[in-house]
């Protein structure tokens, strides 16, 4: 396959109609020569086809298949690696290939780079706790996201099962687990998707409802107090990996906490152990003292 052809794959477009005399403009040759190019596509399962008339052209369906990559060899096998770590996360938007995604791409490289992966797996393997995923619905949610349509859903909290109608924000997934912002009635709340099942659209659509980008960048506008807290240098390593904490410096961090949120924070800090100590304020020093010491009761009776 020539570039030429290759361009004309990565410039079909689903949303526009093109004439031939159109393309023939834009890569400067015949149209007998773009008409030759455009059947050869087709003959390859490109699924391009005419619309006749005076306002005709050709047109791509909206699933085609997308053109090859021209990869180096560092970049193909990056890529393989990548798609091999991607399989094993849980509910993948727009995963019903995943499956087999890796192997169908090994199968069209050359034979020298499938020696060299077949050697580099011996040597590599990701480690890491995913959730099971009782429904598969990240597909449905971001695509509920990006129309900005209602979603219903039954939520599996602490306290039991319940109906949720909200608008979702979008997902995004963090230490093994996708997470859904999305704005119910006039607050956003935070959805774990592992815990969501019978998920249904519903008609309502709201364009006020924010991107996910929109929002993670928001300025928290509820009653926060300044938080400070102090690692020792073990904590401090380990905080570098945490969303929350990272921005970590000298061994102490500082920032902005929700009221409402201190017994989520509470929570996390219990997770570093004696590695971290909280310096301010006295209102979650004593969250963490009341967590600790009902988890210390359970041992008492011992």
């Amino acid at each position: 396959m020539n570039n030429r052809k290759l361009a004309l794959m990565r410039l079909m477009d689903s949303r526009k109609k093109f004439t031939a005399r159109e393309l023939a403009e834009r890569f400067q040759v015949s149209i007998r020569t773009i008409q030759r190019d455009l059947n050869d596509l087709q003959e390859l399962g490109f699924p391009l086809y005419t619309e006749v008339g005076v306002n005709g052209g050709y047109r791509v369906l909206p699933n085609r298949i997308l053109p090859p990559l021209q990869l180096t060899q560092h970049e193909a096998l990056g890529l393989f690696m990548m798609i091999e770590y991607l399989e094993n996360v849980p509910d993948f938007p727009y995963g019903s290939i995943r499956e087999h995604l890796a192997e169908e791409y090994y199968s069209t490289l050359p034979q020298d780079v499938q020696d060299l992966i077949t050697r580099m797996r011996q040597h590599i393997t990701f480690l890491q706790h995913h959730a099971v995923q009782v429904e598969a619905v990240t597909t449905e949610i971001l695509g509920a996201a990006v129309d900005k349509r209602e979603i219903e859903f039954i939520y599996h909290s602490r306290q039991g099962h319940k109906k949720v109608q909200a608008f979702p924000i979008g997902i995004y997934y963090d230490h093994g687990y996708w997470y859904m912002p999305a704005r119910r009635k006039d607050r956003v709340l935070l959805y774990r998707v592992d815990r969501m099942q019978e998920l249904v659209m519903l008609g309502s659509i709201d364009e006020s409802v924010p991107s996910l980008q929109e929002w993670l960048n928001f300025k928290e506008e509820r009653e926060s107090v300044e938080v400070v807290l102090q690692f020792t240098d073990f904590g401090a390593r380990l905080a570098g990996s945490d969303v929350l904490f990272k921005s970590v410096e000298d061994n102490e961090w500082r920032g902005l906490v929700p009221l409402e949120e201190f017994p989520f924070t509470a929570r996390k800090l219990l997770s570093y152990g004696p590695e971290v100590k909280v310096m301010e304020p006295l209102e979650l020093q004593q969250q963490v003292k009341e967590m600790l010491e009902r988890s210390l009761k359970q041992y008492n009776t011992l």
